[in-house]
């Protein structure tokens, strides 16, 4: 068996071609997706900002094989956004990826006698 690493990736994007009822939904709906909910999760969370409705990011924890990296992470989270914004019916375009490796990732932790 290979060594799964945990990965955090930021996978962000345009609105793009959004229907009159989507872009009604989201705007409803921004109050749910602004800074305070933003979460790494398996299935994601949609964060963006009302004024305008440009933008949007989805944060998710992937945890693959360590031997696939960072790129192999950065594409299924890709893909898990692409498959929930569809399933949505909202249009988007321009996706790309931030991943950061948990498990590679070196902690500066200061010492005691300067807490």
């Amino acid at each position: 068996m290979s060594e799964q690493h945990t990965y955090r990736v930021i996978v962000r994007g345009t609105w793009d071609g959004l229907t009159e009822e989507a872009r009604r939904r989201l705007l409803a709906e921004a109050g749910e997706h602004g800074m305070t909910s933003m979460r790494f999760t398996e299935e994601g969370s949609l964060s963006y900002e009302p004024a305008p409705l440009k933008h949007f990011s989805m944060r998710y924890v992937v945890v693959s094989d360590a031997a696939d990296g960072e790129e192999m992470a950065g594409a299924i989270a890709e893909d898990r956004a692409e498959a929930t914004l569809k399933g949505l019916g909202y249009g988007f375009g321009d996706l790309r990826s931030t991943v950061t490796d948990l498990d590679t990732m070196k902690i500066n932790r200061k010492p005691a006698s300067r807490r």
